[in-house]
């Protein structure tokens, strides 16, 4: 019997951090033969681009598979089963395969798709890390005690309807093997102190938790959990057993805004971190180009959190198109938002 191929689900509230672990996971692979799955949220593959072409000698072009007709939890069988068939039937298969779901996926329903007759007996979840966003946590944006909001909800009936966000995050944590405490370096003793009690709280079970700044954990830490997760859905409740993980997204919409070329980009950043405070936005990333530089600038911003750097030059002949993806919750302005953005 060949044993089975291990995989990695990397989950987590959008922003949190997943691509930038998932790279440093890449540039770290130790000549391990890898494939990605890249699960996007809206029409424009960012965190694809942010991959393909990034000079990885272990990030081939054809390693990287990129699912962007809807979150992977909604799109199983027409989506995520071919790529991993897909995968399998290759001459050398993947040693190892990481998932990277959307912010908005449940990982349930994903882990439940490895049961699948032509997946299950060649490969196993080896594990399930959640990527936590620490000082978001922190500040209180999901519940701290979900059994008193549970409680709350039941008293008032004007609180009916769960947050959809709050749901994400608890179904994510309570798929995790490992929990990745990211961005810590924004925290300092006390408040790192606090946000493992709180991450710890929500946990239904004993779970390791790491503490890292700008995704850097070592792949030895991520990979050979041996956790068999497929085979554990019992330990792993989710907010949407009772629908067999069945979800709806109608709550969040993207689209995208076209960048001209600037010649200030400090100035470009500033007007995205004012739409974002303004209109509420979950998240904005993407490219833009600048005037005078032969390096793309790659832009990530988490509600009013904005970070860029350059992350490479603009290839021979392609054309120096920037624009952005605005992720947030149906019903945002559009126009409003573009006009922001143009200045």
């Amino acid at each position: 019997m060949t044993a089975k191929i291990p995989a990695t689900v990397i989950t987590g509230f959008l922003g949190a951090g997943k691509t930038t672990l998932l790279r440093h996971l890449v540039e770290n692979a130790g000549g391990r033969r890898l494939a990605l799955i890249i699960n996007e949220f809206g029409a424009v593959g960012i965190d694809t681009q942010l991959l393909r072409g990034c000079g990885i000698p272990a990030c081939e072009e054809a390693d990287i598979v990129e699912l962007a007709n809807g979150c992977l939890c909604c799109t199983v069988a027409d989506e995520f089963l071919p790529a991993m068939e897909a995968l399998l039937a290759r001459d050398q298969p993947p040693e190892h395969i990481i998932i990277e779901t959307s912010g908005l996926a449940l990982p349930k329903p994903l882990l439940k798709a490895f049961g699948w007759p032509g997946i299950r007996s060649r490969v196993t979840v080896d594990g399930v890390v959640t990527v936590v966003d620490g000082p978001a946590v922190l500040a209180g944006r999901f519940a701290d005690d979900p059994a008193a909001v549970a409680a709350q909800r039941a008293a008032d009936p004007g609180l009916d309807h769960d947050n959809p966000l709050a749901e994400v995050y608890e179904d994510q944590l309570n798929c995790a093997d490992l929990v990745v405490l990211n961005k810590a370096d924004l925290l300092d003793a006390a408040g790192l102190a606090q946000l493992r009690a709180a991450v710890g709280a929500a946990l239904p079970r004993a779970v390791q938790m790491v503490a890292a700044r700008n995704g850097v954990v070592d792949p030895a830490v991520l990979l050979g959990l041996h956790a068999a997760a497929e085979a554990d859905l019992a330990a792993r409740p989710s907010c949407h057993d009772a629908e067999d993980g069945a979800h709806e997204h109608d709550d969040f919409e993207s689209f995208v805004v076209p960048l001209a070329e600037t010649a200030a980009p400090d100035a470009l950043v500033a007007r995205l971190r004012q739409v974002a405070e303004t209109h509420g936005v979950l998240r904005i990333k993407g490219f833009a180009a600048v005037q005078g530089k032969p390096m793309r600038l790659a832009i990530q911003g988490v509600g009013p959190r904005f970070r860029q750097d350059f992350d490479r030059p603009w290839a021979a002949g392609e054309p120096r198109a920037g624009h952005v993806v605005v992720i947030g919750q149906t019903g945002m302005d559009q126009a409003a938002i573009t006009a922001g953005i143009a200045g």
